[in-house]
């Protein structure tokens, strides 16, 4: 992710937000640090993300641009961390177990 001085662009995966994300709520999640840093239109943002699905990517992408303002200035870390910006989602996919069909699906049994 790079974040500059500009206007305002933010583009996805070399498309702008409001294509490649196309529900509002989406692109209003990805929007949501400038909105409380007061940050509106001062820098563009190119990002990059894959996996997870477009709900996961544009929260990927609102942590990483959170996280990007707070480099540039430490003292918006209040407001960002108060709306819960500055948090990583931690879940990750359960591994499969051996000698079962997945991580949570087991062979059925029977009893004669």
């Amino acid at each position: 992710m790079i974040l500059t001085a500009g206007p305002g662009a933010i583009v996805v995966n070399g498309l702008p937000s409001d294509q490649y994300f196309t529900r509002p709520a989406w692109r209003s999640a990805v929007a949501l640090p400038f909105e409380i840093s007061e940050t509106v239109g001062q820098y563009d943002v190119d990002v990059n993300v894959y996996g997870g699905g477009l709900s996961g990517q544009a929260g990927a992408a609102r942590h990483g641009i959170s996280r990007a303002l707070l480099a540039i200035s430490p003292d918006l870390r209040l407001n960002l961390k108060k709306e819960g910006l500055l948090t990583r989602d931690s879940r990750e996919k359960e591994r499969k177990k051996y000698g079962q069909k997945g991580a949570r699906k087991r062979f059925q049994w029977t009893k004669r």
